[in-house]
């Protein structure tokens, strides 16, 4: 079974195109509320849930992932950037994982990896913290094989392999989309062979996760903005519930 993290990311984007100035994050006229659509997702059967506490608070708030830790059934994913406030923040919140990414106040969302060879000191002290709180930490990463090295040197469990390469060259470029798959498929062989859990997320949608599904040693797909799309057609739960029959072929509805 390759469970499926839902990222609940841009219904929050959608609240706050309307009440980015209201004092409140939830109740009375502000919505959606992207923790009930959480609790939504998990009742369809995500296995986790992941949201991203970006530096310009541009979508997920503070009050939201606290609300999450209250009131979830499964496991929360935070993904937060390497700096002392979002370190400070994990440990207060303590989610039942952390998975360290690249920030960029000019990016739309979170594009290319963590950079964990040329920023190791700085990867190396949140991983370092994670683990004396009991925090799992992954690491998201390009599958070139000096970042997966540097991810099992440093200690992490768990890495996620940025898929959006793959993802970007799938409809239109052919060669492109081999080529990247074989990456991919490379990277997730070293990580296991170095004792890394493969998880894998970025651009993964309902067409192209037929492919992902058969990435070495997979163990999650954290999958957000293919999701919240389709959910405006059909409704979160069968969006969600959807998403994980196609993650494990034959899955039962």
């Amino acid at each position: 079974m390759i469970l499926l993290g839902v990222n609940i990311d841009h219904a929050a984007t959608v609240r706050q195109a309307r009440y980015r100035q209201h004092s409140a994050t939830a109740g009375g006229a502000v919505e959606p509320d992207p923790v009930a659509l959480a609790l939504v997702a998990e009742r369809a059967g995500a296995d986790g849930i992941t949201v991203h506490l970006r530096e310009d608070r541009r979508h997920i708030q503070e009050r939201d992932v606290w609300r999450l830790r209250e009131c979830m059934a499964t496991r929360l994913n935070l993904e937060m950037a390497c700096t002392p406030a979002m370190t400070e923040f994990a440990l207060r919140l303590k989610p039942d994982s952390v998975c360290l990414v690249p920030e960029s106040r000019e990016e739309v969302t979170t594009e290319g990896g963590l950079d964990v060879v040329g920023q190791r000191a700085k990867v190396q002290e949140v991983v370092e913290a994670m683990r004396g709180a009991g925090i799992t930490t992954s690491l998201f990463i390009d599958p070139d094989a000096s970042q997966i090295v540097a991810a099992a040197e440093l200690r992490s469990p768990w890495i996620e392999l940025h898929t959006g390469s793959y993802a970007n060259a799938y409809p239109a470029d052919p060669a492109g989309r081999v080529r990247e798959w074989r990456r991919l498929c490379a990277g997730a062989d070293r990580a296991h062979g170095l004792g890394l859990v493969v998880n894998a997320g970025h651009g993964i949608n309902y067409v192209n996760v037929t492919e992902v599904r058969g990435l070495p040693h997979l163990h999650e797909c954290n999958i957000g903005h293919s999701i919240i799309s389709r959910a405006l057609y059909l409704g979160l739960a069968e969006a969600v519930a959807e998403m994980r029959r196609r993650l494990n072929d034959g899955l039962r509805p």
